[in-house]
């Protein structure tokens, strides 16, 4: 098979002063570039190279190639005098092209490096940037890609901290907010235009002092780290809006930085994170370490794949055939072309690394793992006590951070919800579909509800997890908002240019009686009755709330439910008062409110459905709308579509930070997901005698309405209604 001609060795090369310089060995460790006043040490794992080449580009895009010598425990070293921060480089590298064995070295693709910290430029797609002729795979191309991929970027950051104190919620405190680092703020009218769509726009007062008037504590940022978008989305003149094809995973997305490319951009989001944290909020990330924007086999080299591609992706043998013996493919269970392998020694390294560099270099608070299953196998195989999560669960730094699993990938097999051991915590897709049921009227009683309002007991509660394990949601980024939720039936995806095929059809919405906009007034106030019901049965769930950003204001996507290649108006938040649903924005700072206000809206134990003190009374009690305790036949009823939940506040299981008891008022909660309006019977007993509505999506019954124990209330038809014991 034809090689492809090595690069020359330039061992040594000229300073400005006309001077020789070597590069000299350096070392093996740390991996990436290090900068020191005397040289930049470089090192890049490759093990079955045979030939290693630093590239260093000046702002001409000239290319100036340094062959290192040394290689020790798979890695390539050298140290190179004189080469500045702010400096940009790839590598080359040789060896043996034979792809079915995972070795794909090809000299004539620059690759980034996988452990830099920057990255400038962009990707262009080229036939240059595949490492093979893209009329025959199996044999390697000689087309220099250099042209058209981005480079790393060496760094040397000296950031002042300061007094940075993160708040670290116990996660009973915490309240998540999903939101797009750009599409916060691109339709901003109080953040400057030059910062708009970027971390230094993210932390302006504009946006902390909303979060922090709406209630939350902390944001969840989908990826920052470095990614690119799809060739074949970029062909269709989009790009990878939401970021989840990541490749370079200790570089923040160049994208997202106001103050340019060249290292800048790590100077701005550990600024951005400080003000976050001097605002009481706390950071998590959105990481996917589970595939790389390199695709399957016929994807891109851009990194992993040009150093080590058996290392980093698992592998399996296809069926044999009639033909012969059977090939060596990727092994995905990511819908994305590969699947990090997490099980091999450097791939796992890697993970470690980048997760203790973001806590300890950029301080973020902790992470929301993509597609989580799929990086926790063994032999392909799901395994809870895999190396990976082991080795994050003995770890010094990363074991006492947030840690969030979305607990699936795209194998059937993947699913594993409730499964994930402390101290994880999950999205809970369960929570998410049974409100949706209940409150679009289609959940067969109130059974699975009551299970979901009190935490999913269910999933969490025989392995030692509290409430809080659950991640409850109703949206997220993937799929409607809560406005599209109660406005469209169906998907509406045309602007994505995949003929409406793409997204799921298993939205469980509800129109409300019409499709997609409308000025029907008794329609809209449907509407917005419906997303605030839905809200506020967040916001009062046991377990952690997590809000999708815009939903609180009634943003929508023009039912677009996969707009992952929408960076435009259709996926950014309008922050225009004249079409924001400021009825369901004051809905949920409310319930947020009292959630924060009152422990008993958020406690960290199970309810047991029995006195917690001697002659006390039940510390839950589920109410039927005559007034008496659920009965068996109740719970087994179908046609039920109203449920009342007493939360008893006098006293909570929980004591205070010295240990003393902490007493809290008690709370009824009615929800009637019902097309019908309801009378309600107060229940009375002998502690609680009195209350207030204190949060009410019913029109006729507003907040500081007085209620009495052993009183009535029409409760309206698809309402919810919030008593507090006075």
């Amino acid at each position: 098979m034809a090689r492809v001609t090595p690069p020359p060795d330039t061992t040594t090369v000229w300073n400005h002063d006309g001077e020789t310089m070597s590069v000299w060995p350096g070392r093996n460790y740390p991996l990436g570039a290090t900068w020191s006043s005397e040289s930049t040490n470089f090192a890049v794992y490759a093990p079955a190279a045979t030939a290693m080449w630093v590239c260093l580009f000046d702002d001409d895009g000239t290319e100036v190639r340094h062959r290192l010598t040394e290689h020790s425990l798979g890695v390539w070293h050298g140290a190179l005098p004189g080469v500045a921060p702010g400096t940009r480089y790839g590598y080359r590298a040789d060896g043996p092209w034979d792809p079915e064995a995972g070795l794909r070295f090809n000299p004539a693709k620059l690759l980034l490096d996988p452990y830099g910290k920057a990255v400038s430029g962009d990707l262009v797609v080229d036939d240059a940037i595949y490492g093979y002729t893209k009329d025959d795979p199996g044999t390697i191309s000689d087309l220099d890609s250099a042209p058209y991929v981005p480079r790393s970027v060496v760094v040397y950051d000296d950031f002042q901290w300061g007094p940075d104190t993160p708040p670290r919620r116990r996660w009973r405190d915490t309240v998540i907010y999903e939101m797009h680092v750009k599409g916060m703020t691109m339709l901003h009218d109080r953040v400057p235009e030059e910062l708009r769509g970027t971390y230094a726009g993210l932390a302006t007062p504009a946006v902390t002092d909303y979060l922090r008037d709406l209630g939350v504590t902390a944001v969840e940022l989908l990826p920052v780290h470095q990614f690119f978008s799809e060739p074949a989305l970029a062909e269709k003149g989009l790009v990878n809006y939401w970021g989840y094809n990541s490749l370079c995973f200790f570089a923040p997305h160049n994208a997202y930085a106001a103050s340019g490319d060249r290292g800048q951009q790590v100077t701005e989001f550990k600024q951005m994170v400080k003000d976050f944290h001097a605002a009481g909020l706390e950071v998590i990330l959105d990481v996917v370490y589970n595939h790389t924007a390199e695709a399957g086999p016929r994807g891109p080299t851009l990194s992993f794949r040009g150093l080590d591609d058996r290392g980093y992706y698992q592998r399996v043998a296809a069926p044999e055939s009639a033909d012969g013996p059977a090939p060596v493919d990727y092994w995905d269970v990511t819908g994305c072309g590969n699947t990090v392998d997490s099980t091999h020694t450097q791939s796992l390294r890697m993970i470690l690394d980048s997760l203790r560099y973001w806590v300890s270099e950029m301080h973020v608070d902790g992470f929301r793992f993509d597609l989580m299953s799929a990086i926790t196998r063994t032999n392909q195989v799901v395994d809870m006590g895999s190396h990976l999560l082991t080795a994050i669960g003995q770890d010094p730094v990363l074991r006492h951070v947030k840690l969030i699993a979305e607990p699936w990938d795209a194998s059937m097999d993947g699913y594993r919800v409730g499964q994930f051991p402390p101290p994880w915590i999950e999205w809970n897709d369960q929570f998410r579909d049974t409100v949706r049921d209940f409150w679009r009227g289609q959940s067969g009683g109130v059974r699975t509800v009551a299970t979901r309002l009190a935490g999913s007991s269910d999933l969490y509660a025989d392995d030692g997890r509290s409430p809080y394990a659950s991640v409850n949601f109703i949206t997220a980024h993937d799929g409607f908002t809560v406005r599209d939720l109660v406005s469209y039936n169906e998907k509406h995806n045309d602007a994505n240019g995949e003929d409406n095929r793409d997204g799921t059809d298993n939205n469980r919405s509800w129109n409300c009686g019409v499709e997609g906009e409308t000025d029907d007034p008794q329609v809209l106030a449907l509407r917005r009755r419906q997303a605030a019901n839905l809200m506020a049965t967040l916001c009062f769930s046991s377990g952690v709330p997590m809000l999708t950003a815009g939903d609180e204001r009634g943003r929508t996507q023009g039912g677009n439910n996969n707009a992952y290649g929408q960076d435009n108006e259709i996926s950014w938040i309008d922050w225009r008062p004249d079409d924001a649903w400021l009825d369901v924005y004051e809905i949920t700072k409310t319930a947020l409110r009292l959630r924060r206000e009152h422990p008993v809206l958020r406690q960290r134990h199970w309810f047991e459905g029995r006195p917690t003190i001697k002659g006390g009374i039940k510390d839950l009690v589920w109410v039927h709308p005559s007034g008496r305790e659920m009965t068996v036949d109740d719970w087994n009823d179908d046609a039920i579509r109203t449920i009342g939940m007493f939360l008893n506040g006098a006293p909570l299981r929980s004591p205070g930070p010295r240990g003393e008891q902490v007493r809290d008022r008690s709370f009824m909660i009615w929800l009637n997901s019902g097309a019908h309006d309801v009378e309600l019977v107060l229940p009375a007993n002998q502690w609680v005698h009195h209350g207030e509505v204190v949060l009410s999506t019913n029109t006729d019954i507003a907040p500081g309405t007085p209620v009495v124990a052993g009183g009535t209330l029409v409760l309206q038809a698809r309402s919810v209604l919030v008593l507090r014991e006075t």
